[in-house]
């Protein structure tokens, strides 16, 4: 690979134990994701592809094999250590948004912030920062039920950030969106992966993985295609409003 691998998998397997029932979750999957890259998963319900994706943002173990995030592996780590490189290098994206509905935009995506301690004042300026990142410098104090799906899904994305992630985990962030907003959403994920930032995207949806770089797909537990591909460009509404459906 031209630039270093930020993620490596090697043989990795995931066996869930109901009583005397195994079941067997991830079946030696191997891969390395550079710094930078945008690679959707893709796969059929049971394919492997949510358990993979708990794996990479550290919310679970393998049963075997390892799995080195900037050369560190995880396996040796301690649940508070998972928990503060989760804090530090990774930011996450999902499909139901997961604000907090009475608390305004700016106070969501301070949120992580104030998880790690970071003093009032640098709070309010990073999240305010993230906020005009994503395109919401003008709606730094609405609540949730003022805002768009699209919005919604955007504070998300500046919540994400907020922290300054070296990998974003995105779980079928567009799947409460439109189509039209949906293109509004890639765009910005493309838009961060030409800033160095490693987008790791779960999908069902081929027309959203055509963004991508890069489509691994998964079956049964293991990955049965890994192709890099010309990145569909996401062209956002020009005046930043958004389509309903």
């Amino acid at each position: 690979m031209d630039r270093p691998a930020l993620v490596q998998l090697k043989d990795v397997t995931k066996i869930y134990r109901m009583g005397d029932v195994e079941l067997v979750a991830l079946r030696g999957v191997s891969l390395e994701i550079a710094q930078g890259e945008f690679t959707a998963i893709m796969g059929a319900s049971g394919s492997g592809k949510s358990t993979l994706m708990n794996l990479l943002g550290c919310l679970d173990r393998p049963t075997a094999g390892s799995y080195l995030l900037e050369g560190q592996d995880i396996s040796v780590l301690s649940n508070d250590q998972l928990a503060s490189l989760r804090n530090q290098t990774l930011g996450f994206v999902f499909q139901s948004f997961n604000l907090l509905s009475r608390t305004s935009a700016l106070e969501n995506v301070e949120l992580p912030l104030l998880y790690s301690g970071v003093p009032a004042a640098e709070r309010h300026q990073r999240a305010r920062e993230s906020l005009v990142r994503v395109g919401l410098g003008d709606r730094l104090h609405h609540h949730p039920n003022q805002m768009s799906g699209g919005q919604q899904q955007r504070v998300a994305i500046a919540r994400a950030l907020v922290n300054r992630p070296r990998v974003i985990l995105a779980d079928e962030p567009t799947g409460n969106l439109d189509s039209r907003t949906s293109v509004d959403v890639m765009a910005l994920f493309q838009a961060l992966g030409r800033t160095g930032i490693t987008v790791l995207l779960v999908t069902h949806e081929p027309d959203i993985a055509a963004y991508a770089t890069r489509v691994v797909t998964m079956r049964d537990g293991l990955i049965r295609s890994d192709q890099r591909q010309a990145q569909k460009a996401a062209v956002p509404l020009p005046d930043g409003t958004e389509a309903h459906p």
